[in-house]
């Protein structure tokens, strides 16, 4: 095989990230990719029956819009984007419901009494977005561009992060709400670590939106493909690598890989201190997943939910609160908390006429191997009686399985290890540059670096900027614009 600048290992969102950016800046590229298809877990295939086209792993796409490499690459000039009138919905018991309208004063108008706290919260942060974007999604070892922005995000972190989290409100509704949204994190609450993650997401849910792309995530990582071949990349699939030595001659090499991946391809290239680091990096618990073929659409109780392209299912606060504590104590839930979108009510296209397609996940202990259809089903039917009656069909994966599909999700965690506090300061190390390994030309491009889990690319486009600068003397970096 001809020798190239650079490979990446790995066609999820950030190795493809990594490849646009290198590409970009005049150099030969080639990314393996281990399956058939590209994408990792932003992939779109039929799970359940033909014609019901399912989002594998990543959905609904919060960074689409506020991410500072699909800004760059002006994502949405690519592709369409479509913005649901409500960004997440969260159903309530007795039909009540908190609706996170895209437009913030249709959100403070349904709170009633909690309107005004809902504002003074959630509207300092949502009219500077993109400045939240940026802070949360750069290294936290970096000085902050807009400090004040930094500094009203954290004061609002710690109201939420601690157990005096209620005092705010007067009402459970838009408590719930805040932590349908927290609950993302896959860890216990209330944490500093699980309040950022509200407050991140829920400020772009009220300026940028929450978006569905047509045709499904595979869209996203098809338009980036097809920049990285028009600039001369190249992609092979049903390609794993194993070992640096099944691609030397390259001068970088950048790994959209787990940790623990890192370690087996270039373990022997690295000091033993470092191995001993990286070897210290925890995983978190893991989701198990369902998707389903529906006849219709979910009858929600709320027909206000009906609009809604993300749904946080699980019922207050405190009850959601419990179902994550049982989950960090290694128990599954047995009335857990249920990440649900609907993205047929936006993309008529990825289901047969009148029919739609449901995507949900449970969070579960890592390493779990119990089915969830059953319980994911009750939750779901909680608030939408009739929607067993719907179900035409259902795929269903555990956390184990979720492995399976994808090494990346060790033992299940689709977050690429532990979102806490630490880890996303020490991502997989403590280092200015964690995204460079001590192997000279060895770069881990993942999840498992900064800024951390979700679709964005900000890992694997700092990932190739630092094998820009290191590997190729290149300071200035590429233009990603169309």
């Amino acid at each position: 095989m001809s020798e190239v600048d650079a490979v990446v290992v790995g066609s999820g969102p950030n190795g493809l990230a990594a490849a646009v950016t290198l590409a970009r800046a005049g150099l030969s590229v080639r990314v393996f990719e281990r399956e058939a298809t590209i994408g990792g877990g932003a992939r779109t295939a039929e799970l359940t029956l033909p014609g019901f086209h399912h989002d594998v792993c990543s959905a609904v796409h919060p960074m689409a819009l506020a991410s500072g490499f699909f800004r760059s690459f002006r994502l949405q000039d690519r592709i369409e984007l479509r913005l649901p009138e409500i960004s997440y919905g969260h159903p309530l018991d007795g039909g009540r419901a908190g609706l996170a309208y895209l437009d913030i004063e249709r959100t403070v108008e349904s709170l009633g009494r909690d309107g005004e706290a809902w504002r003074s919260l959630m509207a300092p942060l949502s009219e500077h977005a993109d400045e939240v974007a940026r802070f949360t999604g750069s290294p936290i070892l970096r000085i902050p561009r807009h400090p004040v922005t930094v500094a009203r995000f954290g004061l609002r972190a710690l109201e939420q992060g601690l157990p005096t989290w209620n005092l705010r409100f007067r009402e459970r509704v838009a408590p719930a709400m805040l932590s349908g949204v927290a609950a993302h994190s896959i860890r216990r609450m209330p944490s500093l670590a699980t309040a950022g993650v509200a407050l991140a997401l829920g400020s772009y849910a009220h300026d940028r939106g929450w978006p569905i792309p047509v045709g499904g995530s595979q869209a996203i990582m098809d338009t980036m493909a097809a920049d990285i071949r028009a600039h001369g990349g190249e992609i092979v699939t049903n390609a794993p690598v194993g070992d640096l030595e099944e691609v030397h001659g390259a001068k970088a090499v950048l790994l959209d890989t787990s940790p623990r991946a890192l370690l087996r391809i270039a373990g022997d290239r690295l000091p033993d201190g470092y191995v001993r680091r990286v070897e210290q990096f925890r995983y978190g618990n893991a989701v198990a997943k369902v998707d389903f073929a529906l006849s219709g659409p979910v009858p929600w109780t709320n027909t206000e939910l009906r609009k809604a392209g993300t749904l946080h299912v699980g019922g207050n606060r405190e009850e959601i609160a419990a179902a994550e504590a049982e989950v960090a104590a290694g128990r599954h839930s047995e009335r857990p908390y249920v990440l649900v979108a609907q993205p047929s009510i936006l993309d008529a296209g990825r289901a047969p006429d009148g029919g739609h397609v449901l995507w949900a996940y449970t969070h579960v202990p890592r390493g779990s191997s119990i089915d969830q259809t059953e319980a994911i089903t009750r939750q779901i039917e909680r608030f939408a009686p009739g929607f067993r009656d719907l179900v035409l069909a259902s795929s269903s994966k555990t956390a184990l399985e979720m492995e399976d599909e994808n090494p990346n999700y060790v033992l299940g965690d689709i977050a690429g290890g532990e979102a806490s506090l630490r880890q996303l300061i020490a991502r997989p190390v403590l280092a200015l540059d964690p995204w460079r390994t001590p192997a000279r030309g060895v770069y881990l491009a993942s999840s498992s670096t900064p800024p951390g889990p979700g679709v964005h690319g900000l890992a694997g486009w700092y990932a190739a900027r630092s094998a820009l600068r290191h590997e190729f003397g290149i300071t200035t970096m590429p233009s990603l614009a169309p």
